[in-house]
């Protein structure tokens, strides 16, 4: 059986936060269905997502370096959450002391490593700081890459984790040749092979991967974009045209001069087209928009079919990317086909309350 043949249900029943970010304490009992949290910029509705996307993937979405999630002048956040998930309660806790390493724990038990919960909880975010996905460097579109393939292949998370460290070490190696004027090739190889082993696996995830995830979302975009473009997206990396080993030969005396590793899978990129164009260069505010959300509904689609379950959508400020008639067929799309849980931040009470009364489903809004 596929694991598109069948649905679980899967959301997030209670939530409390101590501590986190501007939050000094505060918990919900959510809906199954829509939630939307109202209120004015500044009050905490986006760390209110941002705790619920911790909870998932063990960091924050906006600011990954832990400390800085720790409420000012306190010493430590709790996060923690009552997921149901196939019909049971499933309680994740994330927490961190200042100088302390993180622990995160499921039904009382701690992780060994993070990368063991990645993808317990299917989930997606949609942001305005999602911009960036355009705007920045290769860094951002790998990382969406890694996200989407992570979530249903544990296997390519701890490729891409043992990549990177190897990865590190190498770039150690080369800038100990440099201070001691030395070379050992021997030394250099043992790196290289593990690099070429791991570089070849997850070039060829990220390829199998764009294959399946293009189509989907091309259909996004036509399905919420009014205008008749044609959108794209291109796998971009060295190993499209030569292979690792080669490409170790050819940039040695680069890598040696320049002390870093200059080749391999962590310079790939994701580019992407509209009308044949890059859309950073040639796409309208509108169209980048609308290629953003396409992304991230593909994003849902692609992982919903993986894991066989609904996951969580939060539409973070979600007004200020779209108008009301976007937004409102970006919710009818998503709760048309079988609903997973959703959660709207916005300003403004009554412009969500009409968008999501229009659903026939249930919500609950919560004021800030």
């Amino acid at each position: 059986m596929q694991f598109s043949d069948f649905q679980f249900f899967m959301f997030l029943k209670r939530l409390s936060l101590i501590q986190y970010k501007n939050l000094a304490s505060t918990s919900f009992e959510f809906d199954q269905k829509i939630n939307c949290l109202v209120g004015n910029n500044g009050v905490g509705k986006t760390n209110v997502l941002d705790s619920i996307y911790h909870l998932a993937f063990g960091k924050s979405y906006f600011n990954p370096i832990t400390g800085q999630n720790i409420m000012h002048d306190t010493e430590f956040f709790v996060l923690d959450g009552v997921f149901e998930k196939e019909e049971r309660d499933e309680k994740v806790i994330v927490s961190a002391k200042r100088g302390q390493k993180k622990i995160i724990k499921r039904n009382g038990k701690e992780y060994d490593k993070l990368s063991d919960h990645v993808g317990f909880i299917p989930l997606v975010i949609i942001s305005p700081a999602d911009r960036d996905l355009i705007i920045e460097g290769s860094d951002t579109r790998r990382k969406f890459l890694n996200n989407v393939i992570s979530q249903s292949d544990k296997d390519y998370l701890n490729q891409v984790i043992t990549y990177t460290k190897i990865l590190s070490q190498r770039n150690s190696l080369l800038k100990y040749f440099a201070a001691n004027k030395t070379f050992d090739r021997d030394t250099l190889s043992i790196y290289n092979d593990q690099m070429i082993d791991l570089g070849n696996k997850i070039h060829q995830k990220r390829e199998h991967f764009l294959k399946k995830f293009t189509p989907i979302f091309k259909s996004r975009y036509e399905s919420i974009s009014s205008g008749s473009e044609e959108v794209n997206l291109t796998y971009k990396s060295q190993l499209n045209e030569e292979s690792l080993e080669h490409l170790f030969e050819q940039n040695l005396q680069k890598d040696m001069a320049m002390q870093y590793t200059s080749i391999g899978v962590h310079k790939d990129d994701l580019v992407m087209f509209i009308n044949d164009y890059p859309v950073k260069k040639f796409g309208s505010q509108g169209q980048q928009k609308s290629f953003l959300i396409a992304l991230k509904l593909a994003q849902y689609d692609f992982i919903k079919e993986q894991s066989g379950v609904n996951p969580i959508l939060l539409l973070d400020d979600i007004f200020d990317k779209l108008d009301e008639h976007r937004v409102a067929k970006i919710v009818d799309l998503v709760t048309t086909d079988q609903l997973g849980q959703l959660f709207i931040s916005d300003t403004h009470a009554e412009r969500t309350e009409r968008v999501v009364k229009e659903t026939s489903q249930s919500y609950h809004i919560f004021k800030m």
